[in-house]
């Protein structure tokens, strides 16, 4: 393996490719055909800002995978893919954006030339990166193959993180911790919000000593006042005003690996039921944290947490979490389990997860979040270490 450009050993991409293909045979397919470019990344280590273009990895049950994409792309796979040359191919930019043609037809002519004509080939059709005329038009050009709907099957295979993913999410804990720092004692009356969340941009993007900072999978999200009350708002230009919270839900990001983390400020004396909110949340976490043990279930988790919020008369029907690690825009969850009542996926050691338990009411939102490590015993590990509570400021 050339595994000089990508970021793991040759044993830790094998390990994956058992993994995956061990679920392969299992879901009854021939080829899987990866379009998530976190799933591509996991099993090739390509990276590029390159997504917006049909591309993917297809993955046969023996041989190296081969990453397929834009040809003007193929040159960044030379630069981080650990395969051969060879296992890297790309299609004409006459594809590109065309009313005439479409880039699957190129994607079927070098399945059939592989031997999957007649296939049963894996594709991932719940996936913001593989869109309906692609499947269409792939499955009009292969009308002998058998497109298989194998959704999260590379997903579920990335839950259960390494110790080489671990040291990633460590260093990315690190610039999570520096970047709410950063806007909590930057924040104040007066200060615009454009003006804040570039000073976090800025902070998270130089990083923590030799852990530089990658783009997160999501942009700063820092609502404040009647805006916290919806958790996906991003920034404005209006300046922050005394007697408002402001959440901020953050992620440092360290060669696309994750740890996601959230703390609310306040600005002057805030409300009596916020502080009992932010009160029964930290019982909450604190309690989650103690039902996230390997063999409990990630509805143990839920269940832990609803349990505190419920004694200030606090229902909150939402999941609470979800798995983290390696992602892409427009998300940094892993789009597998989830931590809610309905869900009881066993928690095993080296599982991560952003507790999320964000609270947004009727006047005001408030998050105070922890990514979390699933141990070999005990109690989950956080990977970040700043103070459970609402921050007052005046």
């Amino acid at each position: 393996m050339p595994i000089e450009h990508a970021p793991f050993s040759a044993s830790e991409y094998a390990r994956r490719l058992a993994k995956t293909r061990k679920a392969m045979e299992k879901a009854g397919i021939d080829v899987l055909f990866a379009t998530d470019p976190s799933n591509q990344a996991w099993l090739t280590g390509y990276d590029g800002w390159s997504f917006y273009v049909h591309q993917g990895v297809i993955l046969p049950m023996d041989g190296d995978p081969v990453w397929w994409g834009r040809y003007q792309d193929a040159n960044g796979a030379l630069r981080t893919v650990w395969m051969d040359d060879d296992k890297v191919i790309g299609y004409a930019d006459t594809y590109i954006q065309s009313t005439t043609s479409h880039p699957m037809e190129d994607l079927a002519k070098r399945l059939t030339d592989m031997g999957f004509a007649k296939a049963r080939i894996g594709v991932e059709m719940e996936n913001y990166y593989y869109s309906a005329k692609a499947h269409a038009v792939l499955a009009a050009e292969l009308p002998n193959a058998t497109l298989v709907d194998v959704t999260a099957l590379v997903n579920w295979q990335r839950m259960v993180k390494s110790e080489e993913e671990l040291s990633f999410m460590r260093k990315a804990a690190k610039i999570s911790e520096k970047i709410v720092s950063v806007g909590i004692e930057l924040a104040r009356p007066g200060l615009r919000k454009n003006e804040l969340v570039a000073e976090i941009s800025r902070a998270g993007i130089i990083g923590v000593d030799d852990a530089w900072g990658d783009y997160p999978a999501i942009v700063p999200l820092t609502p404040s006042g009647i805006d916290a009350t919806a958790p996906h708002l991003t920034w404005n230009g209006e300046e922050m005003k005394s007697g408002e919270a402001t959440f901020f839900e953050l992620s440092g990001c360290y060669r696309r690996y994750h740890a996601p983390l959230c703390r609310t400020v306040h600005l002057g004396k805030p409300p009596q039921d916020m502080i009992d909110a932010a009160k029964a949340l930290t019982a909450g976490l604190e309690a989650g944290l103690e039902a996230a043990r390997a063999g409990n279930r990630t509805c143990d988790v839920a269940n832990a947490l609803g349990a505190e919020l419920e004694k200030i008369g606090i229902k909150r029907s939402a999941r609470c979490g979800y798995p983290i690690g390696l992602s892409y825009p427009p998300d940094w969850g892993e789009r597998t389990a989830s931590f809610r009542s309905s869900d009881e996926t066993v928690l095993e050691p080296g599982m991560t997860f952003h507790f999320m338990p964000g609270l947004w009411l009727t006047d005001w939102g408030l998050e105070t979040t922890e990514s979390i490590l699933i141990k070999e015993s005990g109690p989950a590990e956080p990977f970040c270490n700043i103070e459970r509570k609402l921050f007052v400021k005046d």
